[in-house]
């Protein structure tokens, strides 16, 4: 093992898609120190070699590279910095943020922590746990260059990383990704309950359009989701709505109209304030049906 590949590692946030990315760490000989603010959820890193920490300013002590994979911009915001873990990172530390949050927290964010000489990038994912567990996630990287480049053997085990622009960019590239990813999701369940009313088999749908234009990692995974009905997260749609909320605050600061974004988070919203917010977000289809019931039920 090379002189670079033994960095010490902290990885702050170890929930469905933190703890197999530290475990892709560990697997692939970095020393990492593993933190969560649930510990029963990073305890289990224990067995693949990681050091569980009982607070995040101790995960990062003595640490390279740093990891935060959270819930969103406020968690971030009140573990680098109310909880003082700022104050035990050395200087020339690189905090590396896969979490999704607002861009303009991201370039916030690195402006406090360069002032105490701390890099900082913005690199969140796209692949959810199963591409967490395969190491092939991509991973949108808004910061310097040359300081993306230099932790390529710290990405190369989660998956592909792209360097999008400078801080702030990966964020908003991870935005429209989830637009995408949320769309998608709409019009996948939008063509099952199609094909279904037309008398057509929901899976025999999806296998005969694989590999067709309309194929996607959507119609892959959370198409056969909805074949099975199976929903645990994945990604929960409580998570999918605050993406798509912190869409519509960029749309607006920038002066964008965006109807389709705009029509699906309306959805997400529903969904996730009728009590579904744990779901995974391919569950939007159980959303669609129980409109399509009601107004089916108003015809009769």
């Amino acid at each position: 093992m090379t002189e670079m590949a033994r960095r010490q590692i902290a990885f702050l946030g170890t929930g469905l898609m933190g703890a197999p990315m530290a475990r892709r760490l560990l697997a692939a000989g970095f020393p990492v120190s593993a933190w969560n603010r649930d510990l029963s959820k990073a305890e289990p890193l224990a067995a693949f070699g990681a050091r569980i920490a009982d607070s995040p300013a101790e995960a990062v002590d003595g640490a390279d590279v740093v990891f935060t994979m959270l819930s969103d911009g406020t968690a971030v915001d009140d573990v680098l910095f109310a909880q003082s873990t700022v104050d035990a990172l050395r200087t020339g530390t690189a905090v590396i943020d896969t979490s999704s949050i607002a861009p303009p927290i991201a370039r916030r964010h690195a402006a406090q922590l360069a002032e105490l000489g701390i890099a900082h990038i913005d690199a969140p994912v796209s692949g959810g746990v199963v591409g967490a567990e395969a190491g092939t996630l991509a991973i949108m990287a808004g910061g310097d260059a040359a300081l993306v480049q230099s932790l390529a053997d710290v990405f190369a085990p989660l998956g592909r990383v792209t360097h999008v622009g400078p801080s702030g960019a990966g964020q908003i590239c991870k935005l429209a990704n989830q637009q995408i990813v949320a769309i998608t999701i709409g019009a996948v369940a939008e063509a099952m309950m199609l094909v279904e009313a037309g008398g057509a088999s929901r899976e025999k749908f999806r296998q005969a359009i694989r590999g067709g234009f309309a194929e996607s990692r959507i119609l892959d995974l959370h198409g056969q989701r909805m074949v099975d009905r199976r929903f645990e997260p994945g990604g929960p749609s409580r998570l999918q709505l605050k993406d798509l909320d912190a869409v519509a605050a960029m749309a607006e600061t920038y002066g964008l109209d965006l109807p389709l974004t705009s029509d699906i988070r309306q959805a997400f919203e529903t969904f996730v304030a009728d009590g579904n917010g744990d779901l995974d977000h391919s569950a939007l289809l159980l959303h669609l049906e129980k409109i399509n019931h009601r107004k089916g039920a108003a015809d009769e």
